[in-house]
């Protein structure tokens, strides 16, 4: 890797230098981390500080890495799809499914962008092994400003999110039709 990164911990990585660039050395590193942790997610920060006004990560999410739902206040988010294929699942604030956004890198034929300008409910259905994103949001971070929905279970119970995330998955399919097919 060209670039020095200083570890923040198991998940988080910033890229200590005055310009970052983001390339298959760096994909390659936070997909090897996302795997080697916990959690199965990792990211690059390509801002240095929670304190600055525009965050940019490029994550790795494994599928297996369940995402609570939450909603953030004051936030704006973004994500490029870089590898992979996802669908965001936005909800109300009850739990229905109010949309899905099959997201995907240029190879899959999906968009590969999407902007969150609202604060509503979303988790990721990852659609492929490993899904690797860009994400930009607005800083500065605030955990407070994160609200986890409480019509999910919480991640600590992991068999719980597991069964949630299925049940998830099989709403989500029933929300997107199958396009017709052409004849």
């Amino acid at each position: 890797m060209k670039q020095a990164l200083r570890r923040v911990n198991d998940e988080v990585y910033v890229a200590d230098v005055p310009i970052v660039r983001f390339g298959p050395d760096e994909i390659d590193f936070v997909k090897r981390q996302a795997l080697a942790n916990e959690r199965r997610r990792a990211r690059i920060c390509a801002h240095r500080s929670n304190e600055d006004a525009l965050h940019e990560m490029l994550i790795a999410i494994s599928a297996d890495s369940y995402i609570h739902p939450h909603k953030h206040t004051r936030k704006v988010e973004s994500f490029h799809i870089v590898e992979g294929a996802v669908d965001v699942v936005v909800f109300d604030d009850e739990g229905g499914i109010a949309d899905v956004i099959e997201l995907g890198d240029a190879s899959t034929g999906r968009s590969f962008y999407y902007r969150l300008s609202d604060s509503k409910f979303h988790t990721l259905l990852i659609r492929d092994a490993l899904l690797v994103v860009h994400e930009v949001t607005n800083g500065p971070f605030n955990r407070e400003e994160t609200r986890l929905a409480p019509f999910a279970p919480g991640e600590a119970d992991r068999a719980a999110a597991r069964n949630y995330m299925a049940q998830v998955a099989r709403r989500a399919v029933a929300f997107c039709p199958a396009p017709e097919r052409m004849g």
